[in-house]
């Protein structure tokens, strides 16, 4: 498995291989994102420093440097580095791996067996490392994207100390940005914006970013430079586009929407016989209709969704012409229903958050800790029950420790809207208190 952050090879092989391969570095200094491990006070560093090596798992998403902090550990232990992945290897490629660390043993050399994936292992698999992690045969170093506490034995976990990667950072993507143009001996061709969207697009994998790079100067003309469009085009396959054959079809079905969100019932029930005339499928025009009542009614009236389900359920039942009905009910409804797209809107700006701020992990009060591991990790710590405060509100804070809340949902002063924006108002101002 191709990893991040550490150098092998004779320098043609490196030259050769991927630029992830080329910029691995040669030692723990080098490694980005993982102050917490590597710090002075970090249990890496403290490893590091005392020269002894013991069996960990690395739990942290794709892109961290789980395989080269393994690689780097086995440089400090002096040990053989050897490294299996659970996904391709089976109980026969562990006796192998097993017997030849006995031989290296009594050769008066250690083994670092580094286990990628290594909750993939079924228990009689993750079994069978027990005997020679106890008796020093070798040194097991996992990596897991998964929850350990879950998917990995207790017995086996309870002789491995667990290790946390985090995301890369902003600032760590930067620095492996940097680091790749000095190695190219060439700036990126990206505006300030596109370099600000390719970092956001890498998610905290640093991988991801090394192989952006490398598809970006080979892929990009020499003298052109990119924008967040063009960057967007060459990273990514450009969505399929409508039948052309069927135009009218989308002519028509958009003039029964914008008749409808414009509340003319008259002009609504005109496009769906058009299209009812014209031999389209009711259950396509009912399925609009569902869609219409989340984007353009929404909570300003919560009975419009209801309606438009029930005249599917009608039309199911009937089939046509007397199911037909239910669907022009609910036409009417949804045409004379008073109209607020605030939960289309904040769907988009909770969404475009989502992509902006990537993979931060939910504050570890709300956290659940039904494993003596997450409760050391902090998972649970501090929560308050809403409904054991006396007006049934905590007002504690539920967005990532890292980004300031945000207000996405914003209800109008249409219809039951306005009943909701009171109740958001008033747990605003208990939250501020």
């Amino acid at each position: 498995m191709t990893d991040l952050f550490a150098r092998q090879g004779s320098e043609t092989d490196a030259a050769a291989g991927p630029l992830a391969d080329r910029l691995r570095p040669k030692s723990f200094d080098e490694v980005v994102g993982q102050d917490h491990l590597l710090g002075t006070d970090g249990p890496l560093r403290r490893m590091v420093d005392s020269g002894k090596v013991s069996s960990l798992v690395f739990w942290g998403p794709p892109g961290t440097g789980k395989t080269t902090l393994a690689r780097l550990l086995a440089q400090v232990g002096d040990l053989e580095f050897v490294q299996i992945s659970a996904i391709f290897s089976g109980v026969g490629d562990l006796k192998s791996i097993f017997e030849a660390a006995k031989i290296r043993r009594n050769n008066g050399q250690g083994t670092l067996l580094f286990v990628d994936e290594i909750h993939r292992f079924n228990r009689a698999q993750q079994d069978s490392f027990l005997p020679h992690v106890e008796d020093g045969t070798i040194t097991l170093v996992g990596a897991t994207t998964e929850n350990p506490s879950f998917e990995l034995n207790a017995a086996l976990l309870s002789r491995m100390q667990v290790l946390v990667l985090r995301r890369l950072d902003e600032a760590a993507l930067a620095r492996l940005l940097e680091r790749a143009e000095e190695h190219l001996a060439v700036p990126l061709p990206l505006t300030p914006k596109a370099r600000e969207m390719l970092l956001a697009m890498a998610d905290g994998d640093g991988r991801y970013l090394l192989n952006a790079v490398e598809a970006i100067t080979g892929l990009a003309a020499h003298d052109e430079r990119l924008d967040e469009a063009a960057l967007a085009r060459l990273m990514q396959r450009r969505a399929p586009t409508y039948d052309k054959d069927r135009e009218a079809h989308y002519n028509l079905i958009s003039a029964l929407h914008k008749s409808l969100r414009g509340s003319d019932a008259d002009a609504a029930l005109y496009w769906l016989a058009r299209m009812l005339v014209g031999g389209e499928d009711p259950l396509y025009i009912v399925r609009r209709l569902i869609r219409f009542a989340s984007e353009d009614v929404g909570l300003a009236d919560p009975q419009a969704l209801v309606q438009a389900l029930a005249a599917r359920e009608t039309y199911e039942v009937l089939g046509s012409p007397e199911g037909e009905l239910a669907i022009v009910q609910a036409t009417l409804y949804l045409a004379t229903a008073p109209k607020s797209n605030a939960a289309y809107k904040a769907e988009k700006g909770a969404m475009a958050a989502a992509r902006e701020t990537g993979s931060l992990a939910p504050p570890s009060h709300i956290l659940n800790a039904p494993t003596a591991l997450m409760k050391e990790l902090g998972y649970g710590r501090d929560y308050v029950y809403d409904h054991d405060t006396d007006e049934g509100f905590s007002g504690q804070d539920y967005f990532p420790d890292e980004m300031q809340r945000r207000k996405f949902y914003r209800p109008v002063e249409r219809g039951f809207e306005r009943e909701i924006g009171k109740r958001l108002a008033w747990w605003a101002r208990k939250r501020g208190a």
